[in-house]
C-alpha cells in the first residue's frame, strides 16, 4: 500500500506541505509558496484573510476589482501598481514567478478554489427551484444516487438509459427510470486495492465508455481502461481500448482496438491516465492518454511514447493512412497531437469536423483546446499555470529540449486559477435551443458547470451555470435532450440532469 503514496508524490511532484498543512483558520496554506509571497507583500494591507485592513487597504474578497480579477490583470496590478498610490508596485522587488503565483493565490481565494480543497468530503448540494442564466432558466433533478463514490463516465442509450463506468467496480446499466443495474459480467478486469491520500491512487481502472456512431445497428460498445501488470513489483499499468457487445448483461465479442502493450507499462497511477474516447463525424475514434510515464514530464514530448498524446484510429482499430506522424521514424503511429498533461474531456464539435479537448494544468493552466493534427500542446515545456512550488513550468531545461513559443498551440480558453477542469459536451438538442453547439464544461475542485460559446475557433461567451454543486466527472446529452451530469463524492456517486424550467 505504501508504494502508491510514494508513486503519487513522485509523479505529480506536489510538495508534502501542499497536501497536509492546511491552515483552517484563514483557509490558506502554511508552507505554500503562493501564500507566502502574499503574506510577505500584501497581507499587511489587505489582511491574512483578504478581507482588508481598516485604514490600510480594501478587501480583495466579495467585491469587484476595478482593474479586473483575471490572473493577468492581477499580475499587471502587482507589477506596475496603481497610479497615485504609493508602495503598491512590486515589479522591482518580486520575480515574475512570485507575482504570478500571488495573483493565482488571490484568484483561487476569490473563487473559493483553494488548492488543497478537492471537495471530496463537502456534501453534495443540489440546488432547489429554478436556476437562471443568461439564455435559459433550468432546474436540476436527481436521476439516481447510490453509485460507487468514483464513477467516471456515462454513455446515453437510445432507450433513455445510460451505461456508467465505476473506476474500481466495472460497467453497469442505469434504466430510463434511474434504476441501477448489476455489474455487467466479463468486462475487462478492474482493481480496487487503491489507497486514498488526498485523492485515490491505484492501477487497473475502468475509464471511459462510448457507443459506436452506428450502435443501433451494430451494437458495439467501446471501453477505455488501464491494463494492469499483476506480476510487476511496483504495480504498473497502461491504457487500452477494447470494444464488445452486451447480451444478457454479459460482455461478449471483445476485440482489442488500441493497446500499447507491456513494453509501456508504467508505475504512474491511473489518476493521470486521461482515458477519454470520442468519434468524429467521419467515424474516426480519438483516444486520450495523459501522464503515464515515470514522472509528470517523462515521455510526453517523446513521439515514440504513447502517453501525453491524443491518438486516432479507425473504429475497428486500423491505422489511418493520413495520420500525421505515420512516416516519422520511431514515432508512435496513431499519434494525432502531443504535449498533453491530463486530458479530461474529448469531444467532436458538431458540423465542423473538429475535435476538442479539456485538459488539467498544474496550479492553473486548465485548458479548452482545439486539437490540430501534429501540433504540440506544450507540456512539460510551457503552461499558463505554475508548478506547485510557485515556479514556471519549464521542464525543457531538465530534458535539454529547446522550443519556440510559436510552436506551442495555445488554449482557446485558459482556466486560471484552475478549477480542475473535467469532461465536457457540445450541446445538441431541442430543450435548450440557445445553447446549441455551446460547450458545457464540468469541474472537479471547482464544483462548477461552465458554458462557453465559440465564434469560429475563438471564445465568444463564458458563463458559470452552477456553483458549489459537486465534483462533476462527466457530462452528456441524453436521448431526451436533457443535460446529464455524473457526480462523484465520498458518500456515493449520483446522476443528475438539467431540465428546462417551465417559465423558460
Amino acid at each position: 500500500m505504501k508504494r502508491y503514496i510514494i508513486i503519487a508524490l513522485i509523479v505529480l511532484a506536489i510538495p508534502v506541505a501542499a497536501l497536509i498543512y492546511l491552515d483552517r483558520n484563514v483557509g490558506g496554506l502554511q508552507g505554500d509558496p503562493f501564500a507566502q509571497t502574499y503574506d510577505a507583500t500584501c497581507a499587511s494591507c489587505h489582511g491574512d484573510d483578504l478581507q482588508g485592513v481598516d485604514g490600510l487597504g480594501p478587501a480583495l474578497m466579495g467585491i469587484e476589482l476595478h482593474s479586473g480579477d483575471s490572473v493577468s490583470a492581477l499580475s499587471e496590478l502587482m507589477r506596475d501598481g496603481i497610479a497615485g498610490v504609493e508602495g503598491h508596485a512590486f515589479g522591482e522587488q518580486l520575480t515574475e514567478d512570485q507575482i504570478r503565483s500571488t495573483a493565482i493565490y488571490i484568484g483561487e481565494r476569490r473563487v473559493q478554489r483553494l488548492f488543497t480543497d478537492f471537495k471530496t468530503h463537502v456534501p453534495v448540494s443540489i440546488p432547489e427551484g429554478v436556476q437562471s442564466s443568461d439564455l435559459h432558466a433550468f432546474e436540476v433533478e436527481v436521476v439516481t444516487d447510490g453509485l460507487d463514490p468514483l464513477p467516471f463516465s456515462i454513455a446515453p442509450m437510445p432507450d433513455g438509459g445510460f451505461l456508467v463506468t465505476e473506476k474500481m467496480k466495472g460497467l453497469r446499466m442505469i434504466s430510463p427510470e434511474g434504476e441501477i443495474g448489476p455489474l455487467i459480467e466479463r468486462t475487462p478486469k478492474v482493481y480496487d486495492d487503491s489507497i486514498e491520500m488526498v485523492l485515490v491512487w491505484g492501477h487497473g481502472w475502468l475509464l471511459d465508455v462510448a457507443l459506436h456512431p452506428d450502435y443501433e445497428n451494430n451494437g458495439w460498445v467501446y471501453l477505455h481502461h488501464t491494463e494492469r501488470c499483476d506480476d510487476c513489483l511496483m504495480g504498473k499499468s497502461i491504457n487500452r481500448v477494447v470494444r464488445g457487445r452486451i447480451r444478457d448483461n454479459r460482455w461478449e465479442d471483445e476485440e482489442v482496438i488500441w493497446a500499447p502493450g507491456p513494453d509501456y507499462y508504467s508505475i504512474a497511477p491511473d489518476v493521470g491516465a486521461g482515458g477519454r474516447l470520442a468519434f468524429d463525424e467521419q467515424g474516426y475514434l480519438y483516444i486520450s492518454v495523459g501522464l503515464k510515464g515515470s514522472s509528470n514530464f517523462d515521455g510526453v514530448q517523446d513521439l515514440s511514447k504513447p502517453w501525453g498524446k491524443i491518438h486516432r484510429v479507425h473504429d475497428d482499430g486500423r491505422l489511418p493512412q493520413d495520420n500525421p506522424f505515420l512516416n516519422i521514424e520511431e514515432a508512435y503511429p496513431t499519434t494525432w497531437t502531443f504535449g498533453h498533461r491530463s486530458p479530461q474531456g474529448l469531444e467532436s464539435r458538431p458540423g465542423t469536423g473538429e475535435v476538442w479537448s479539456t485538459e488539467m494544468g498544474p496550479r492553473g493552466g486548465d485548458e479548452l483546446n482545439l486539437l490540430k493534427p501534429a501540433r504540440n500542446y506544450g507540456w512539460p515545456l510551457y503552461s499558463k499555470g505554475l508548478n506547485y512550488d510557485g515556479k514556471k513550468v519549464n521542464y525543457g531545461e531538465w530534458l535539454d529540449l529547446d522550443y519556440d513559443i510559436n510552436d506551442i498551440e495555445q488554449p482557446v480558453v485558459d482556466f486560471t486559477p484552475g478549477p480542475a477542469i473535467s469532461s465536457f459536451v457540445f450541446y445538441q438538442g431541442e430543450h435548450f435551443p440557445a445553447w446549441q453547439c455551446h460547450a458545457l464544461i464540468g469541474s472537479l475542485r471547482g464544483t462548477e458547470l461552465y458554458r462557453v460559446s465559440l465564434d469560429g475557433q475563438e471564445m465568444a461567451e463564458y458563463e458559470i451555470l452552477l456553483t458549489r454543486l459537486a465534483r462533476i466527472r462527466d457530462i452528456e446529452v441524453g436521448a431526451d435532450g436533457n443535460i446529464y451530469l455524473l457526480l462523484e463524492h465520498n458518500d456515493g456517486g449520483q446522476l443528475v440532469r438539467l431540465v428546462p424550467a417551465a417559465a423558460d
